[in-house]
């Protein structure tokens, strides 16, 4: 969700780059949904809405608990879930009300462990550990959690920043730090070093007016031509003491946004990058920060740009690369790709709260961009565009938000969230040619007037999808074979089982020495004719005759088929899946 306190900074001159690359691009093209599209049309309501599914179950619906809605004022930000985390069975969701705790051990059934009430903002969440992290950015949001707001502009009393709680017993989270900050906490990013087990950092991205400096010291809200050292143009780096999590405290404000010479005047500036474009937010703060520790780098999507950071010193992000995008309005988070070889960026054209997916809104607007990433040449080029296709209504707020990857070895998929224009799942694996899969939608809260309602984040955990959606509650799903996906693949993705996800920490995804994820690189040459069809045949009775054997017999006949696989990646129209799957095979024989 975008607030956007500064929107008088936005209309400046337009650098000569953005409207030569605006030149370049083709028209944008309206969304046409085709007429068959089950999506289209479906009835409105708040619990008995329409509904429309592909490729999905839905396993399970929960309503949010009393406290964290009110029926008469549907669409009341006070009352919004917001984004999720999860640890073991718990899910965390967080919402401008407070923080709810549901176990879904079960899928079918989940159980609300805990919900606590803390206002402060849209209230995203993070794990670590025994850690809860929360954003807080409403200057009404108090040190004591408390709902009665604060009265004065200077207060001892208001809490804007990240809050950290205890949460050895969940069902009593106790407070153990609350790092304040000049321009609140939006989102965060909680980021860990690989080989550091002691202390974590937190990327927090503050989109608030500045505080006044006489509530907090060093907190400026003059422009960098008055003051350089004002609170705009950086994001706020936290360390976490993981002993003394008490102790935690801001470490460095990184200027990010500063040009080569370290002037801080930002990267775009604000406006149109000509005929037929975006007017796009100037870039003086991110929105959301990717991190991928595992490859050192993590992506911002910072208002008018996407950047590239080198993470390796954690405290001390500095930029690699950035990229604008003239179909962009506000750019909002980001997702790479497995290999590292792509990001993918998505745009909050109209701040989440005004309907994006009309039938008259442009495909190439409120949505993902796809771009090929080359770390090492520090260079991001763009490669398309995803979009829901099913035309949404003028009552349903509608676009891009957050999702993640989907655990399918040699594809890259992902499902996203995009309010109420519902889950979408898509393969950007070519990031030229991204292809929706499957989907969830369900019809308008109201049929008459648009309110605030959907999914607000779409995440896969260990074999499920969860989604939060806004004004109902809490949705999880399973992936169902289709003529995008086999068994085999949903199986092999649902091996890749992790303790703990923060979505916006992006660990390497890795899958065991398994048949069915054989079977999955299998099956994706069949799909995509890899090989030629006798000799998928034979490799799949190969597997077959290994999986029966055991012992010394079963190692044998493996390391034969991966010496053969290897001699068919010579010739093999799709070589590298052909030698991921050897390589599945040999660790397979290995034990």
């Amino acid at each position: 969700m975008l607030p956007n306190p500064r929107a008088a900074r936005r209309h400046r001159h337009q650098p000569l780059v953005a409207l030569a690359l605006a030149a370049l691009l083709p028209a944008a093209t309206p969304a046409q949904a085709p007429a068959s599209d089950p999506r289209v049309g479906l009835t409105a309501g708040w619990k008995d809405a329409g509904e429309a599914i592909k490729g999905l179950e839905l396993v399970a619906h929960r309503d949010r608990p009393e406290g964290f809605y009110n029926a008469q004022r549907l669409g009341d930000f006070r009352y919004v879930n917001s984004d999720l985390a999860f640890k073991g069975s718990l899910v965390f969701q967080g919402g401008y009300n407070g923080i709810q705790v549901w176990d879904i051990a079960t899928p079918a059934t989940p159980v609300l462990k805990a919900a606590f009430a803390c206002p402060g903002g849209q209230g995203d969440v993070s794990v670590l550990g025994n850690l809860l992290f929360m954003s807080v950015e409403e200057y009404s949001g108090r040190v004591d959690c408390g709902a009665q707001g604060v009265k004065d502009s200077v207060s001892t009393e208001r809490f804007i920043g990240v809050r950290i709680f205890d949460i050895g017993d969940v069902t009593a989270p106790r407070p153990v730090a609350a790092v304040q900050t000049c321009r609140g906490s939006h989102t965060h990013t909680l980021v860990t070093k690989p080989g550091v087990t002691d202390k974590a950092w937190v990327y927090v991205s503050g989109t608030s007016p500045s505080r006044s400096p006489s509530e907090l010291a060093g907190c400026s809200r003059k422009g960098p031509a008055e003051d350089p050292n004002t609170s705009y143009f950086r994001i706020d780096v936290i360390e976490v003491p993981l002993a003394n999590p008490a102790a935690a405290r801001v470490v460095a404000g990184p200027r990010i946004f500063a040009d080569s010479t370290g002037k801080l005047d930002g990267l775009w500036k604000g406006g149109t990058h000509g005929p037929n474009t975006q007017e796009t937010s100037d870039t003086d703060q991110c929105h959301d920060i990717t991190a991928y520790p595992a490859l050192g780098i993590a992506a911002g999507a910072c208002s008018g740009n996407g950047i590239l950071l080198d993470i390796t010193d954690p405290a001390n992000p500095t930029r690699l690369a950035e990229v604008i995008d003239p179909n962009f309005a506000y750019w909002h988070s980001a997702t790479f790709n497995n290999a590292g070889t792509a990001i993918l960026f998505s745009d909050e054209w109209g701040g989440g709260v005004a309907p994006r997916c009309r039938s008259t809104d442009r495909l190439e607007w409120g949505a993902d961009a796809i771009f090929r990433l080359d770390a090492q040449a520090r260079k991001l080029t763009h490669a398309g565009y995803f979009k829901i296709p099913a035309a949404q209504t003028a009552q349903e707020n509608c676009v891009a938000h957050n999702g993640s990857l989907i655990p399918v070895p040699g594809r890259d998929i992902m499902v996203q969230s995009w309010y109420q224009g519902g889950i979408s799942v898509f393969d950007f694996t070519d990031p030229a040619k991204p292809v929706e899969i499957a989907y969830f939608d369900r019809g308008p809260v109201d049929a008459r007037r648009p309110v605030l309602a959907g999914f607000w984040s779409a995440y896969w955990y260990n074999g499920l999808i969860v989604g939060s959606e806004i004004a109902r509650g809490l949705d999880v799903f399973r992936l169902l074979p289709s003529e995008h996906l086999t068994r085999n693949e949903i199986d092999a993705a649902a091996l890749v089982q992790v303790g703990t996800l923060n979505p916006q920490h992006q660990d390497r995804l890795e899958w065991p020495a398994a048949f069915v994820v054989a079977r999955a690189y299998l099956d994706q040459l069949v799909r995509g004719q890899g090989l030629p069809k006798a000799r998928t045949t034979a490799i799949g009775a190969a597997l077959a005759s290994a999986e029966r054997a055991s012992g010394a017999a079963r190692a044998a006949q493996l390391r034969t088929l991966a010496a053969a696989l290897d001699r068919d990646a010579r010739a093999a129209k799709d070589a590298a899946r052909v030698r991921a799957m050897a390589d599945v095979v040999r660790r397979l024989a290995a034990g």
